[in-house]
């Protein structure tokens, strides 16, 4: 199953870590329904882990959170664009979300493990252990389906969260849209190609990587297409009489598409010398 990038971005973290017999463990963990339930309690993980004892371990898992006045900053940066607020309320981690918190001297992502703290209740000294390792993955489904669990792991909820954007926008969920529909739009136009100009090319050619060349072989579109299907009827023509109109049409065309490609072959020449 795909991951969404922020999903990923989490899930890449413990990809890092180097005792990867240990990860394969952690994943048949998370695959084979090892974890029994998970809980979000305030800005806390926690979770059941079934293991080879009868009795589930427990895991528990949290971030550093954010204080009051930092998430202040966060939020109001962010309401400074609509496309922000769009996404959020849509559910969606906008692509350049790290920039807001990186504005700021934060970061919304942990930059290593080293920064996700967590307990096992299993006698393993080592940490990440395999009961850990398997949260950890099914956490990465978690913000997958939900992107607000990681912001509230910073300490701060959805609902505060879109509540405080829209005070600080004093707009409507509808109004937010609309804004993000014509910034899109904006985007759009100024990206477009301009189709009147779309063959111009007004830089000057290097000469020297131009060649102007007769065409390599005396075919023509008429011998690709063949005969044009006129009505058999006899036509005189240059005082030679033909069975059929379709001779006279083809002998003219033909005449007529050799003239123009020697004299495109010539005109170009003629701009290639001035």
């Amino acid at each position: 199953m795909s991951q969404e990038w922020w999903s990923q971005q989490w899930l890449d973290l413990l990809d890092k870590y180097r005792f990867k017999k240990r990860l394969e463990r952690a994943r048949n963990y998370a695959r084979q329904g090892n974890v029994l339930n998970i809980e979000f309690k305030e800005q806390k993980v926690l979770a059941q882990v079934q293991g080879t004892q009868p009795e589930p371990y427990t895991v528990s898992f949290w971030l550093d959170i954010f204080s009051d006045e930092e998430w202040d900053y966060i939020i109001a940066t962010l309401s400074q664009r609509a496309i922000f607020s769009a996404k959020l309320l849509a559910g969606e981690m906008p692509q350049d979300i790290e920039d807001v918190f990186a504005a700021n001297g934060l970061r919304l992502f942990p930059f290593s493990l080293d920064n996700v703290h967590s307990e096992c209740s299993c006698p393993d000294k080592v940490n990440p252990c395999k009961h850990i390792g398997a949260v950890y993955y099914m956490l990465g489904d978690r913000f997958s389906e939900d992107p607000f669990v990681l912001f509230q792991l910073r300490g701060r909820t959805q609902e505060q969260i879109i509540k405080t954007l829209r005070q600080l926008r004093g707009q409507s969920e509808d109004e937010i849209n609309a804004a993000t529909a014509e910034e899109i739009t904006v985007k759009s136009h100024s990206n477009s190609p301009k189709l009147d100009l779309f063959w111009n090319y007004s830089e000057q050619l290097d000469s020297a990587l131009v060649v102007i060349t007769p065409p390599p072989s005396s075919e023509t579109v008429l011998d690709v297409l063949g005969a044009i299907p006129l009505a058999p009827i006899t036509v005189t023509y240059n005082n030679h009489s033909a069975s059929s109109a379709t001779d006279i049409v083809m002998q003219y065309l033909e005449t007529v598409y050799k003239n123009v490609s020697q004299q495109a072959v010539l005109v170009a020449l003629n701009r290639e010398e001035t």
